[in-house]
């Protein structure tokens, strides 16, 4: 190294300032031994360590920066979309098998006990995919809102489950022996929404077709008035197939297989025209179409027409007419909904919530009524903990999808969309749910290991939820994660590095020292014998600083 290199007064100043507080410092660590390791430099290295300049540490530490900050972006972005850190999956799925990690499905896992795989078991049976009884319509209302906002509401998966749904409630194995079956059988299965039109007309032209005009109505009438006029044409086809499937059904498997076909139409097309009723402002007519589906059909509970149901009769105000047909499906036995806990909460906040205040409440404590309904509001709350920000509009709306998967976020949007309206029109009853819906996380602090009235909340929920979501929807994720490692040390690198580059921009030749100090130092043969105070040594001796005076503190 050189010696005697001057520096401006200022980055003189500085340094005097910093290395007499340091050479103390130093003086108490004279005995400190180190671990070490010797590093063999050759003479070239050396002297290209020697001829780098503070330019060099400015590019190097703003290149790093720079470079660092790019990884926490990407990081970030990552995270929010897919809700984990992509360093971290590769680093699972790619990195840790060939640094020798175990396999998931190892012989050390086959030891787990029964009460693991029966979870697993519940797991997956939680995170089952739903039919959306509330499902909007494709042509009238989907593409509606495609042509104005230029959005695609539905996601590919969510369609395709639809298209699923389509072959089994519609088709059946016999379908072949009649030739506009067999065209519908493959327009369910077509992908192009035009080529699916395409096959419904051309079996409309060969003979009247039920399956067609669900079709029809479903995905290329523009309102719900064109919606309904099809589909009374398909009732009018499908009644037919039903009652001729119900006389020959004990005749064979084939002809049990088109009644139970036959059947599922005729429902399907029931339930659309009583949800017409309900769009057109004919909701007495809905109601009445509704009850009578259900008692001609009571075993036919897939379609979950209560739900439905319940929405017509909270915008028609018959609050006891709801209660009896909670009383009916919110038992311990039958599967849960938002929508079945969410109005049993509305019902018993209704009772309390035009005279509720929290200040009052906090003076006199709760009523049994009161505690009645915050003990309601707390049980719809553990079930989906999503649906209170939509209902106090902390969160915008979007469409609900075709498919929701229960205690998630898609549930969450489906419920709020249809009943925000009847929430609204409890005169204090959002306030009651602003004011004790929070309250619920205290009495479950670990969700996914223990829930309170359910059971813990599945994992798999925001996995899902983006599958059935569209991308601009900002899915809720619930319990809120932390951020993972790998964005904080990211922030850390760059925040670190930023400050280098910054400091080596404003002094370049005190940082240059300092890095060709440390760089000498940690590969130089006499790494062995280093201490603390033989790095500030040499860099008094670069800068050419005179000694600093030994403070009274650290005498012996």
């Amino acid at each position: 190294m050189s010696h005697g290199r001057r520096l401006s007064p200022r980055a003189v100043c500085l340094s005097r300032d910093l290395f007499h507080f340091v050479s103390e410092l130093s003086c108490t660590l004279e005995n400190a031994e180190f671990p070490a390791y010797c590093f063999m430099m050759d003479y070239t290295v050396s002297m290209f360590l020697n001829t780098l300049t503070p330019k060099f540490y400015v590019a190097l530490t703003g290149t790093s920066s720079l470079i660092s900050g790019l990884i926490l972006i990407f990081e970030w972005w990552y995270f929010r979309k897919y809700g984990t850190s992509f360093i971290e999956q590769v680093s699972v799925s790619h990195l840790r098998p060939l640094l020798g990690g175990v396999d998931n499905n190892s012989s050390n896992n086959s030891n787990s006990s029964n009460g693991d795989s029966d979870s697993n078991r519940q797991s997956v049976s939680e995170c089952k995919v739903w039919r959306n009884p509330l499902n909007l319509f494709r042509g009238a209302e989907y593409n509606r809102y495609t042509w104005v906002t230029g959005r695609e509401p539905l996601t590919y998966y969510d369609m395709n489950l639809s298209a699923q749904d389509h072959q089994t409630f519609f088709t059946c194995d016999s379908d072949h022996l009649r030739p506009a079956d067999a065209i519908m059988q493959k327009a369910w299965r077509e992908r192009n929404p035009q080529a699916r039109i395409s096959a419904a007309h051309e079996a409309l032209e060969i003979n009247e077709c039920a399956t067609a005009y669900i079709l029809l109505a479903e995905e290329e009438a523009t309102t719900i008035a064109e919606a309904e006029k099809l589909f009374k044409q398909a009732l009018k086809a499908g009644d037919g197939c039903y009652r001729r499937s119900q006389q020959l059904q004990h005749h064979g498997s084939q002809y049990e297989a088109q009644h139970r076909r036959d059947t599922n139409v005729l429902v399907y097309i029931k339930r659309r025209l009583a949800m017409c009723a309900r769009r057109l402002g004919r909701t007495r007519e809905a109601v009445k179409m509704m009850r009578d589906l259900m008692k001609e059909f009571p075993l036919l509970s897939m379609f979950n027409i209560h739900e439905n149901l319940l929405e017509a009769l909270l915008e028609l105000q018959a609050y006891a007419d709801v209660q009896a047909v909670l009383a009916k499906y919110d038992d311990i036995s039958l599967p849960k909904s938002a929508t079945i806990c969410y109005t049993a909460a509305l019902l018993k906040a209704r009772a309390v919530s035009d005279k509720f205040s929290p200040e009052a409440a906090s003076r006199r404590g709760l009523s049994t009524a009161e505690m009645n309904a915050v003990e309601a509001i707390h049980r719809a709350v553990e079930f989906n903990p999503h649906v209170p920000k939509y209902l106090l509009e902390m969160k915008s709306l979007i469409l609900p999808p075709e498919h929701i998967l229960k205690r998630g976020d898609s549930e969450a949007i489906a419920y709020a969309f249809f009943h925000l309206a009847h929430w609204k029109r409890v005169e204090g009853a959002l306030n009651l749910l602003h004011c004790t819906w929070e309250g619920t996380f205290r009495m479950i602090p670990y969700p996914l290991e223990k829930g309170h009235l359910f059971y813990p909340y599945p994992i798999c929920t925001e996995t899902a939820d983006r599958e059935l979501l569209p991308s601009f929807h900002e899915v809720s994720v619930y319990p809120k994660k932390e951020l993972p490692f790998f964005i904080l040390f990211t922030a850390g690198l760059c925040s670190f590095t930023a400050m280098l580059a910054l400091l080596t921009h404003q002094f370049p030749e005190l940082m240059g020292v300092f890095a060709k100090a440390m760089i000498d130092i940690f590969c130089s043969a006499e790494f062995r014998d280093w201490n603390c105070k033989s790095i500030f040594m040499r860099v008094e001796d670069e800068l050419d600083i005179p000694p600093a005076p030994q403070s009274q503190h650290f005498q012996n």
